[in-house]
């Protein structure tokens, strides 16, 4: 409240929750603030949640800085800066490799973070495009209120369902718990859990929406995952159903005539959009997460077994040879033999070197994160250049595009 927060005083923003309430990976002492010598005044604050996701299925620490705020008229001093320069050894201390941040436009790339994974988007069904209860035949499936007893089926789930991304992050028993118990109703980070379940009581999937009607009357499903074996074809029709009914429950609550629109903030490639296609009014781009790596070689190091994965799923299986990677003022090299990963060195560029793949400034974190391939960053970055023949297959083979779908820890 004294740094002028709007909504802090109602505990709109997850800091009273994380402030007050007991949270799996955060405690108090994890804020940052500037108090104002003479007053006493807390003038700037930020925090760091630690977390961990994964890339292609491997678990890796990431360091959350967030909540950054400064008062109007304590701006332009440096103090976020020397907060950042805290958080990031913090978070080195910690083992993290990766520090994510969401956030205003531009603003977090003069800290050395870059916007290199999808962040939200999603799909728009218009309520009066939506189908009516089913009349008649009874559904196999129905949807109820998660209980403690379901914590288990939902990390597992959620566990198996995750190699669909690139980036997923790891969310154990703990935070399911407190994602059902220990949020405050009124925090913007609070989700509603549903389980689907047959008619007989064995749960077959789950789903996340948002606890309220958001801008322009949307009703947000942030998560639907079913267990192998069940028929998206059978259950998706339920949930839809289920989300209408729901949407009208939250209006009525909220006072408002109807709910206009289901928004689906599911990647492009999420099963249950296959089924809702047809529903489909709006197609909305999302955002992107910051996303800072200080060590790149030490990251490859970790990730190095889906590098090889990758390799010997692809036409240069069994790949020898040393790819030069460039970032003009440094560089590393990436050492191959019969498609292992043995050594990761670093080099300096040299002008008349032509064997070798230079991505200017943070842009080889989009290749590295899958959010951009090899001909987008050309198109965007003429310095972005990449030798012809293997160099362009290998490095195609190591990092694909592919969509990543963080529900992070905050």
């Amino acid at each position: 409240r004294d740094i002028g927060v709007t909504g802090v005083q109602t505990c709109a923003l997850p800091i009273c929750d994380l402030l007050t309430t007991p949270h799996p990976t955060f405690i108090p002492s994890d804020f940052l603030i500037v108090e104002e010598r003479d007053s006493h005044r807390i003038v700037s604050a930020m925090c760091l949640i630690s977390q961990t996701w994964t890339y292609d299925g491997i678990p890796f620490g990431v360091g959350r800085p967030e909540l950054v705020a400064t008062a109007p008229d304590f701006r332009r001093r440096g103090l976020v800066r020397k907060q950042f320069d805290l958080i990031h050894a913090w978070s080195a201390e910690r083992g993290e490799l990766v520090q994510a941040i969401t956030g205003i436009p531009n603003f977090y790339r003069q800290y050395g973070y870059e916007m290199t994974v999808n962040l939200g988007g999603g799909r728009m069904a218009y309520r009066t495009d939506l189908p009516e209860p089913k009349a008649g035949e009874p559904d196999r499936y129905r949807v109820r209120p998660a209980t403690s007893e379901d914590i288990p089926f939902l990390a597992e789930t959620y566990r198996l369902a995750a190699p669909r991304y690139l980036l997923a992050s790891v969310r154990d028993e703990a935070l399911w718990r407190h994602a059902l118990f220990e949020r405050s109703e009124a925090s913007q980070a609070a989700r509603s859990i549903r389980i689907v379940e047959t008619i007989a009581g064995n749960a077959v999937g789950y789903l996340v929406f948002e606890p309220r009607l958001e801008d322009q009357r949307e009703l947000i499903l942030r998560q639907l995952e079913v267990i192998k074996g069940v028929s998206w074809l059978e259950v998706t029709p339920v949930i839809v159903r289920y989300l209408r009914e729901l949407g009208r429950s939250l209006a009525e609550r909220e006072g408002l005539a109807d709910f206009e629109r289901l928004y689906f903030a599911f990647t492009a490639d999420h099963p249950a959009l296959k089924i809702v296609e047809h529903l489909i009014g709006r197609t909305h781009p999302g955002y992107a997460w910051y996303l800072r790596v200080p060590n790149v070689p030490a990251f490859l190091q970790v990730i190095a077994p889906a590098l090889e994965g990758r390799l010997a799923e692809s036409v240069a299986v069994g790949y020898s040879g040393t790819l030069k990677i460039s970032r003009y003022v440094d560089g590393f090299q990436l050492r191959f033999e019969r498609g292992r990963l043995v050594d990761i060195s670093a080099f300096r560029p040299a002008v008349e070197e032509y064997e070798i793949a230079s991505f200017p400034g943070l842009t080889f974190l989009h290749l590295l994160f899958g959010y951009r391939s090899i001909e987008e960053l050309r198109y965007m970055f003429t310095d972005c250049q990449v030798s012809g023949g293997e160099y362009r297959v290998v490095l195609n083979a190591l990092f694909p595009k592919k969509a990543s779908d963080v529900w992070p820890v905050e």
